[in-house]
């Protein structure tokens, strides 16, 4: 929801949820995870330990919770396509929509706390778990949806993990170029020709699957 079409009270919850999670990820880079509680978190943002939890319910939450439910974008994607998409191009039109809006979820932002996000969660054993079901969670969401439309589970597991495992890669080429020293716009500049070069080759493997009626 756009902060301008929030009112007093909205604005005020936004502001105080998002100057946690920022403190809480601050600390968490300088200290460690495992070295920080969440009362000095809750200090350090000027809040009651409570009140950390009322918006984070887990203190892996103070991580994930603000971008977990980019995990399920391709899902969300197949699950709103227009009538004719298939599940294919569904997916590469909402990817080549996050590469054009420049979006952190793919990779693709100048903003250093996006990476500071990445870089915690891939030096925390705790965190990458949670990374890891995060995505399958999202690839199973996929399969369901494609069972439901298609009738074949199996078929439907092999597209879920194939689509997601083509988004993934690409995001990972995105962050490995960023964290190189590369500027985002020099990434950006070639994620377009790399998406469609990437989905084309899916293509040849799920070509005309899940085409919606």
């Amino acid at each position: 929801m756009a902060a301008e079409a929030m009112g007093l009270r909205e604005r005020k919850k936004l502001q105080t949820a998002t100057r946690i999670y920022r403190t809480a990820v601050a600390l968490f880079a300088e200290k460690g995870f495992d070295n920080v509680s969440v009362q000095e978190i809750a200090d350090v943002a000027e809040v009651s330990k409570m009140t950390v939890f009322n918006y984070f319910g887990t203190k892996e939450d103070l991580v994930f919770l603000p971008v977990e439910e980019h995990f399920g974008d391709a899902a969300r994607a197949v699950r709103e396509r227009q009538p004719g998409e298939t599940a294919l191009d569904a997916v590469r039109r909402q990817f080549l929509e996050m590469i054009e809006a420049r979006d952190p979820a793919i990779g693709l932002h100048s903003e250093p706390f996006s990476h500071q996000v990445r870089k915690l969660v891939l030096e925390t054993p705790v965190l990458m778990e949670r990374a890891f079901l995060a995505a399958q969670k999202g690839t199973r969401e996929l399969a369901t949806h494609l069972a439901e439309e298609t009738g074949d589970r199996t078929l439907a597991l092999i597209a879920a993990a194939t689509l997601s495992a083509a988004r993934q890669a690409l995001i990972e080429e995105h962050h490995r170029r960023v964290d190189a020293g590369e500027p985002i716009e020099s990434v950006a500049a070639d994620a377009t020709a790399l998406a469609e070069r990437t989905f084309a080759l899916v293509a040849q493997g799920l070509g005309e699957y899940a085409r919606k009626a």
